[in-house]
């Protein structure tokens, strides 16, 4: 049967606990018994399951009638269901936030399933004997999770068991655990972001401020060379991963001990990411740049276009491309041109400017800026609209202009006069350079309609060059 029909016979009914599903799962029957498919991944997500990707399957065996277990929250995913026999499940919000508390009952049988969400409390009573209740859960057990319990009996939930508990075979652990008013609330996952401390880093760590869920690392917190990503967290508590760290020095990518460092962070390092989070269910977001091109298009370049770099550090960048995409869900920004806290091109051309230097600024380059806190804006729409995943161009918006149109727009935002700028061709402006210096793409223009198409439309480039030197004054 094709997965698009299949799909129409699953039917799910959303309860008081978000996220918490009932599916009704079509079992086949004849003289012989029945049959069912328990767990199908391109059916079920195909119908709107959350493609949690299970990789642990568990039976719990009940002899009796009233065997009750529970109420457990755990930090994973729960796929429930029952392969002999019948149940009274019993579901409680554990998680922070307006919902917790709330309760949900339902009673299943092989023809369900109950999709729990990380963080809600599970349990249930056996309602016919020799009742097998099965569970898929998307992590391994581990010692170092962080649990939570809540009692049976607690009178806050006031769960309606059909059969009493004084009269249930119930373990002593479950009977002791803690009333509602006690519990450890679950948190929600969290959010990893690195390169905390470069200019994007610091326009993310703005945006995110007060945040419980999010943490900031920089390079000392965890090193993109080291090999041991893998082990550097519990990544089971995490959801995301916004990666704002890379190797940026263009023209040192092309010497030995440069290119060595660019392939290690700027490959070597997003492959390990995308690995982890692959394996965890993370959703990767990875800054790419417009130096995956060689510039020589006529027009803007979209999402489609295919790469090809001019230098080690265009080079890195394109194959961290290709290492992020190993994650199933990813976001990869090609991105232009960045400004943010920190050095930059406006912050040098102002202060050039204030100090009477009238410089001379290539105009053969073409392209837009990228203010990092339209980049870091954007970052949020993608994580929270949820678009397909893929590649998505973001820079600021409106007409493309050449590094020494940029210039003498901060000259003349200063109030100074533009016309101390000079413009130079590349090969002029390097000429005399006493090292080796990396080929830029002369056009670096991004075409953004396929951001624009998730609504998010980024503010005018000149409009946002303003706004930046008035605050920086």
């Amino acid at each position: 049967m094709p997965v698009t029909e299949y799909a129409k016979q699953l039917t799910a009914k959303n309860t008081p606990i978000p996220g918490l599903q009932l599916w009704d799962l079509p079992v086949h029957g004849d003289a012989r018994g029945w049959f069912k498919e328990n767990w199908q991944r391109e059916k079920m997500v195909a119908a709107g399951l959350p493609d949690f990707a299970p990789v642990q399957n568990n039976v719990s065996f009940n002899d009796a009638v009233g065997t009750t277990r529970g109420i457990h929250a755990e930090p994973w995913d729960k796929w429930v269901s029952v392969a002999t026999g019948r149940v009274f499940g019993a579901w409680v919000d554990l998680r922070e936030g307006d919902t917790f508390g709330t309760v949900f009952t339902a009673e299943i049988d092989p023809s369900v399933a109950v999709f729990v969400p990380r963080g809600v409390g599970n349990a249930y009573q056996t309602l016919e004997a020799d009742t097998a209740y099965t569970y898929l859960v998307n992590d391994h057990w581990s010692a170092d999770a962080e649990y939570s319990f809540l009692n049976l009996a607690d009178e806050t939930a006031s769960v309606a068991w059909p059969i009493p508990l004084s009269e249930a075979e119930v373990s002593d652990k479950d009977r002791a655990h803690p009333r509602l008013a006690d519990v450890r609330r679950v948190a929600p996952p969290k959010t990893l972001v690195l390169g905390a401390n470069g200019q994007l880093g610091k326009a993310l760590r703005d945006l995110l401020a007060g945040r419980d869920d999010v943490e900031f690392a920089g390079r000392d917190d965890l090193d993109l060379q080291s090999a041991n990503v893998a082990d550097a967290r519990r990544w089971s508590d995490y959801s995301t991963i916004i990666n704002a760290a890379a190797y940026t020095a263009v023209d040192d990518a092309e010497t030995a001990d440069g290119r060595r460092a660019a392939w290690t962070v700027n490959v070597s390092g997003v492959r390990r990411l995308a690995e982890v989070a692959r394996d965890h269910g993370i959703t990767l977001v990875h800054v790419s740049s417009d130096y995956v091109f060689d510039g020589s298009k006529d027009g803007a370049y979209t999402e489609d276009d295919s790469v090809a770099p001019l230098g080690v550090y265009g080079q890195t960048k394109a194959a961290g491309e290709v290492a992020a995409s190993l994650a199933t869900r990813h976001y990869i920004l090609r991105t232009s041109w960045v400004v943010g806290d920190g050095s930059n091109f406006v912050k040098t051309m102002a202060s050039l400017a204030e100090r009477g230097v009238d410089p001379s600024v290539v105009d053969d380059q073409r392209g837009r800026l990228t203010f990092t806190d339209e980049l870091a804006a954007g970052i949020q729409h993608l994580l929270t609209s949820r678009p397909a995943y893929g590649v998505y161009n973001l820079t600021n918006a409106g007409d493309s202009a050449t590094w020494a149109d940029i210039a003498r727009a901060v000259f003349q935002i200063t109030g100074n006069e533009p016309s101390r700028v000079t413009g130079v061709s590349t090969s002029e402006y390097f000429a005399n350079a006493d090292r080796t210096i990396a080929a830029r793409p002369r056009n670096s223009v991004l075409d953004l309609q396929k951001l624009e198409a998730t609504g998010f439309h980024p503010a005018p480039m000149m409009q946002a060059l303003t706004e930046y030197l008035t605050r920086s004054a």
